[in-house]
Parts: structure tokens; C-alpha cells; sequence
């Protein structure tokens, strides 16, 4: 038999030998990180809604989770988590697009100020385009926005000139934006404040390109501030809520997780310092033979959160920080006493683009082409 390149290869890459062939929960599919962390690095976080599991995992497991925006020390714990602190290492709430992220980074050192930099709700409170959901009741007056907003950019500034490693995932290709100066908001206004206008706003879908662009001139900035941070990219294997193509969500957030996965395997590849973790292929490969989403088939279950960061661990930290945090959750999982209640509060995520669905029933009405419309989508370009 003649010798080939695919003769002598390591065990992960044959499929029979690195997936058909081993117990789901034992499926890992990352082969050699280019570097890992210790207890004592700072780990800031951003993101989707995935992105929330990955920052509570951290804390559990006594890394060194960086968290520059604190609530004020009248505020109780419980008061703290209403008002989303310690969600993520900012209180920027979920940061879904590649756009949104270098948006952040920009605004927080004052290299771009948003027109619409205020929105109202429908009690009359003003809303934060760019947090819509941060501030439950929104705040009393622009007045108060502005001082919470700089104290804001001062902790997201904070973050990133002391953070050793960010983890970042990345949620979505879609977006709206403004037509005036094509500020990206999280939410379509409209939804969580803010009123919705097609001569002011206009869809957009990120491609392959556009995420490589916005990530490497965000990364380029990020080094400019500190050089010694690393990066850890993700993709959320949570599938879209609504998509504002014409065309079945399920195509739509196929789509939207090939354009991100595909950018990230360019930025891996040209960003130094720059890793990707597989906790998409995890999830939602399917290839595991475990089903990792609950019944609405959105949100990840625990043990499927508990297999992502059980491989995270392993290979990303230094010394089994998590260990006992991994072993508590699975015991907890296992005991036939475990409170459903008490898991699932835990596992809570907060997460902006669920208000896409709230009170929506969309109304299918005949086109004039004989088909069936959606008027939801009228104003989706």
C-alpha cells in the first residue's frame, strides 16, 4: 500500500475515530489552542445571549472574570440583577453583530457619537438606543442617561485596556441601522422604544466581508489600547428569533451561522492571538448524537452548556479551575432532587432579541402573485 497524506493523521481527523465512533459527551473537537489562561489573567466577555453562560461557568469555576461596571453600594444583589449588572463585563447588554461591537468600541472612546442617541417609550421613558432593555422602566430623563452612559464608556474602556483575554460570540448578520449616519442598534426600533420609520431606517444583513472587516479594524483598536489582549471568538448556537428576509427563519439563521463561522475561520487564521472555540459545532452540529436544545429547540440545554465549558476548560485554562464547579453542576443534573425551578432560574438569559415575539402573531394575507405575505416584513430591505 502506498504511503498518502491521509495515511498517518491524528485520531481527531478521521470522523469514525473523533465523532461516529465516541459517547456523546466525549466528542471534543478542539485540537490545539495557540495559547491558555490562568487564574490570575482578567476574562471579559461579550456577545449574544450564549455568550452569558460562558461569563457565569467562569465565575463558578474561580477564574478571574473581569467586571468593570459596578452597581452603586446602596443597590442590593437582587436590585444589582435587575438592572443587569454583572451580565457581562460592561453593562452593554447583548452585543449580536460584529457591527455592534467595533459600534461600542468606537462610542466608548469617542470616535463616533450616534444622531439618534435617545429614544422614548410608550409610558415616556427614555430609552437607550443601543441598550434598550439594560434599564427595566428605562430612565427618568436624558439627563440621566447621558451620566449613566458615561459612566458606562468609562467601564467598557476599563475592560478593554486591562482585560487579558476577551471572549466574544457573535450572534447575527442581521441588523438595522440608521440611514443618516448607519448607527447599528440591537433591536429594531420600535420593539423596546423608539419609533420604527423606513425614510430613517433601513435592514441590513452582514456578509462574510463585512464581519471580517468590522472585526479586524475592532481588533486592530483593541490592541491599540492594549496590546497584550488575546481574543477567543465564538459563534452562539441559539438560532434566530425572526429574521427580516423574506424567506424561513430556519434558512435565515442556517445562513447568518455559515457567514459568521466562515469569518471567524478567516480572522483565526490572519489575527494573531486570535482563537476559535467550536462551541456552535457543539450544540448544533448535531453530530454528537445528543440533542442539546430544549423543546422550543432555541434555547441550549444544561448539559449541552455543560459540555461546551467542560471543553473550554480543558483546553483554554491552565489548571482545572473549573473542576469543581463542572462536578457540582453535574451532580446537580443527575440528583433526582434537583429543583427544575431553581436550574432553569439559573440558566435564565437575558436576551433582547426575544421582544421580537412578544404580542407578534403575524397575520399571512394573499399577495397579489397568489402567494402568501407577511406584512411583519414590509419594511425589511
Amino acid at each position: 500500500m502506498t504511503s498518502h497524506p491521509y495515511s498517518k493523521l491524528p485520531p481527531y481527523a478521521y470522523w469514525h475515530h473523533a465523532v461516529a465512533g465516541v459517547p456523546a459527551a466525549d466528542v471534543d473537537p478542539v485540537v490545539e489552542p495557540p495559547f491558555r489562561f490562568g487564574a490570575r489573567e482578567k476574562i471579559a466577555a461579550a456577545g449574544s445571549c450564549f455568550a452569558q453562560h460562558i461569563g457565569r461557568y467562569l465565575v463558578a469555576g474561580g477564574c478571574n472574570y473581569l467586571v468593570t461596571e459596578q452597581p452603586h453600594p446602596f443597590l442590593s444583589e437582587k436590585a444589582a440583577q435587575a438592572l443587569n449588572y454583572g451580565l457581562y463585563s460592561a453593562r452593554y447588554g447583548n452585543v449580536y453583530t460584529s457591527r455592534q461591537l467595533l459600534q461600542l468600541f468606537e462610542r466608548a472612546y469617542g470616535r463616533f457619537t450616534p444622531k439618534e442617541n435617545y429614544w422614548r417609550d410608550g409610558a415616556g421613558a427614555v430609552i437607550d438606543p443601543f441598550r434598550p432593555q439594560i434599564q427595566p422602566g428605562g430612565f427618568s430623563c436624558a439627563r440621566e442617561l447621558d451620566i449613566d452612559r458615561e459612566r458606562h464608556f468609562a467601564a467598557v474602556r476599563a475592560a478593554f485596556e486591562t482585560l487579558d483575554v476577551f471572549v466574544f460570540t457573535l450572534g447575527l448578520t442581521e441588523a438595522w441601522r440608521s440611514r443618516e449616519d448607519g448607527a447599528v442598534f440591537p433591536l429594531c426600533p420600535g420593539v423596546a422604544g423608539g419609533e420604527f420609520s423606513s425614510a430613517a431606517h433601513e435592514f441590513i444583513n452582514l456578509g462574510v466581508d463585512d464581519v471580517v472587516a468590522d472585526m479586524s479594524v475592532f481588533l486592530e483598536g483593541l490592541r491599540s489600547v492594549n496590546p497584550r489582549a488575546r481574543v477567543i471568538l465564538t459563534v452562539s448556537p441559539v438560532p434566530l428569533v425572526a429574521t427580516a428576509e423574506r424567506r424561513h427563519v430556519m434558512v435565515s439563521t442556517l445562513c447568518s451561522k455559515a457567514i459568521l463561522r466562515a469569518a471567524c475561520d478567516i480572522i483565526e487564521r490572519t489575527c494573531a492571538q486570535t482563537a476559535y472555540f467550536p462551541s456552535y459545532e457543539i450544540i448544533a452540529g448535531g453530530f454528537t448524537g445528543a440533542d442539546y436544545f430544549e423543546a422550543d429547540r432555541r434555547s441550549v440545554t444544561r448539559e449541552g452548556v455543560a459540555h461546551v465549558m467542560g471543553i473550554f476548560e480543558r483546553h483554554f485554562i491552565r489548571r482545572n479551575l473549573m473542576e469543581t464547579a463542572l462536578r457540582k453542576t453535574r451532580q446537580a443534573l443527575a440528583a433526582p432532587s434537583a429543583s427544575t425551578d431553581a436550574i432553569s432560574e439559573a440558566m435564565r438569559l437575558m436576551c433582547d432579541e426575544e421582544a421580537l415575539e412578544r404580542g407578534a402573531i403575524p397575520a399571512i394575507t394573499e399577495s397579489p402573485d397568489g402567494g402568501e405575505r407577511d406584512p411583519s416584513t414590509d419594511d425589511a430591505g
